[in-house]
């Protein structure tokens, strides 16, 4: 008999009617107390062999119905490897039509990443000796907020802050904080121990593990989305910025990236401080020099396509990266990433992917080490 489930970490999905394996009825399960909904996360059993059609309901009354257009699922039989199935939003379902091989097969938004795998990135991380991990504080589920602190605070020049998923259905996001700190780590890559010596890395690969365990797209476990959080957090509402926030304070910040994924966009892109009011022109041209020498580390980065000015309006500096970066005077970017594929570098395989993630992180150390270079050569603590 087919059967779908979702009860595991990360899961997403209601079972509207599984009897018919070429009518599978599905709705994606909202936010707990909000109105966003996108990520699924599931899987089939006993259906090896036969082709099945799984319906999507309520697709159309999804966060970003735009996301669907051109977009295609992940699957995988052994939760390590993700591959795209055919995928097509109709009517207001999003349908997909796929034939397992075997009677257990997983299907996704995206490429999860388990809140097990996050515990064994900070594991592997604090064996390096130049990495210690702090335990910020609690979230409302009474998970541990944790922090990775790279370098010597007493001696770097500068400190570099990562925040990534505050957002927990976009896990290409810490796909990429793990391929940065592989490569961070790497003793036998001059630039990293170069970097990892001249600064400190203050790093959150998880900002939002509540959400991301229970199966959220966009909220903590209050349903609050933390990335409009940034002016007014409190500990009651929204504890992972406030506690963020208060370590921020203490060690300074000299740059900042926060990583995230967009569903509409097919392609990877930096939004900065352009509508941030007053930013200094050295920030502004500091953050176009970052992209300019990220695009040049590698082609899968792009500068033609991104937000159009003023998308946020009145909400800008509610969001993380320009209240950082208004706030401590610094050059603070937000990076995205698709949950298509790339449509000028397609891979019709495993489209964008964790893989991909995970050496656009690596790349970054390249834009940090020029950013280090022309602060130095200014000679000043400002942004250039």
């Amino acid at each position: 008999m087919l059967t779908v489930s979702c009860a595991f970490d990360a899961g997403n999905i209601e079972v509207v009617d599984q009897r018919n394996p070429a009518d599978i009825q599905l709705n994606i399960r909202r936010d707990h107390q909000s109105d966003f909904f996108q990520w699924f996360f599931y899987r089939v059993q006993g259906a090896a062999g036969q082709p099945v059609r799984m319906r999507l309901l309520n697709a159309g009354q999804a966060a970003y119905v735009d996301g669907w257009e051109d977009y295609q699922a992940v699957a995988s039989y052994d939760r390590e490897h993700w591959f795209r199935v055919p995928t097509r939003y109709e009517n207001g379902e999003l349908i997909i039509e796929h034939q397992p091989q075997t009677n257990s097969l997983y299907y996704a938004y995206f490429a999860p990443y388990s809140y097990e795998r996050h515990l064994d990135l900070l594991a592997w991380a604090e064996q390096h000796g130049n990495c210690r991990s702090v335990r910020m504080g609690q979230t409302l589920d009474g998970r541990d907020l944790d922090l990775l602190v790279i370098g010597n605070p007493a001696v770097a020049k500068a400190a570099v802050w990562v925040t990534a998923r505050q957002h927990p259905g976009e896990t290409m996001a810490e796909w990429l904080v793990e391929g940065f700190l592989e490569r961070l780590f790497d003793n036998d890559d001059a630039q990293a121990r170069r970097l990892s010596q001249q600064l400190v890395f203050y790093v959150v690969p998880n900002m939002n593990p509540d959400g991301s365990v229970r199966g959220h797209l966009r909220t903590n476990a209050a349903g609050i989305n933390l990335n409009r959080e940034w002016m007014t957090p409190s500990m009651e509402k929204s504890p992972e910025v406030y506690l963020v926030r208060q370590h921020m304070a203490q060690s300074g910040v000299d740059l900042h990236l926060d990583i995230h994924g967009d569903e509409a966009l097919p392609c990877n892109f930096i939004a900065g401080q352009e509508d941030n009011p007053d930013t200094p022109e050295a920030i502004l041209a500091a953050e176009q020099r970052f992209q300019e020498m990220l695009m040049t580390a590698n082609p899968d980065f792009q500068m033609a396509r991104g937000y159009e000015p003023g998308v946020f309006g009145e909400e800008t500096l509610t969001m993380c990266s320009n209240w950082v970066g208004q706030h401590h005077n610094c050059p603070a970017m937000t990076l995205e990433m698709p949950f298509k594929d790339y449509d000028l570098q397609p891979d019709p395989v495993q489209g964008w992917s964790p893989g991909r993630s995970a050496k656009l992180g690596a790349s970054l150390l390249d834009p940090i080490a020029d950013w280090l270079q022309n602060r130095d050569r200014a000679g000043s603590g400002d942004a250039c």
